[in-house]
């Protein structure tokens, strides 16, 4: 009885290697000479191109694609206007910033009480849409809040407001590239 014990636990590392052996991820892929359905396929006459793919460069995930990335311009990773991101972060600088993404050009508030109105809080979620300095490129959400009791209640927020911080973003914005252009 311990001969045959002593024998698995000799064989278990033996296995163990064994299966470890048959998942090695240098292991290559069978080789084959390319034929003439090979470069039909490719539309080429270079027949060690790689065939094309709906998961590569000219796929659905490749640029271009549907799930890939489109570029528009040499800096793809900048995609809201500059002037507008920077004015927005400082007009939004009195109050506490929940979450700010650049890429996306979305800045998200946390709530802020004035200290002459301990009653009201509002939020902001500010939005730079686009690429040029532009009125259209900028939108900010109100959110309004009075006290009730122990409790906040939501209230109707002005849009005037809203209007107002977006003229303030646009005018520190400005004067931004104006500062920038005189250098």
């Amino acid at each position: 009885m311990f001969y045959k014990k002593s024998s698995l636990f000799l064989l278990f590392p033996v296995c163990v290697a064994a299966l470890l052996g048959a998942c090695n991820s240098d292991v290559q892929p069978e080789a084959r000479y390319p034929t003439g359905a090979d470069r039909a396929a490719t539309g080429s006459n270079d027949i060690y191109q790689e065939a094309p793919s709906i998961f590569g460069s000219g796929g659905i995930l490749g640029e271009g694609g549907i799930l890939g990335s489109k570029k528009e311009s040499n800096n793809d990773s900048i995609t809201v206007n500059s002037y507008l991101w920077r004015a927005s972060l400082d007009t939004l600088s009195f109050m506490p910033i929940a979450s700010a993404d650049p890429f996306g050009g979305t800045i998200l508030t946390d709530w802020y009480t004035a200290p002459e109105t301990p009653n009201e809080r509002i939020k902001l979620n500010v939005f730079v849409l686009g690429k040029e300095l532009a009125a259209s490129n900028i939108k900010v959400n109100v959110f309004k809040q009075v006290a009730n009791g122990s409790s906040w209640q939501d209230a109707p927020a002005s849009a005037e407001t809203g209007r107002k911080l977006e003229d303030a973003i646009l005018t520190r914005a400005r004067q931004y590239r104006i500062t920038e252009d005189s250098k």
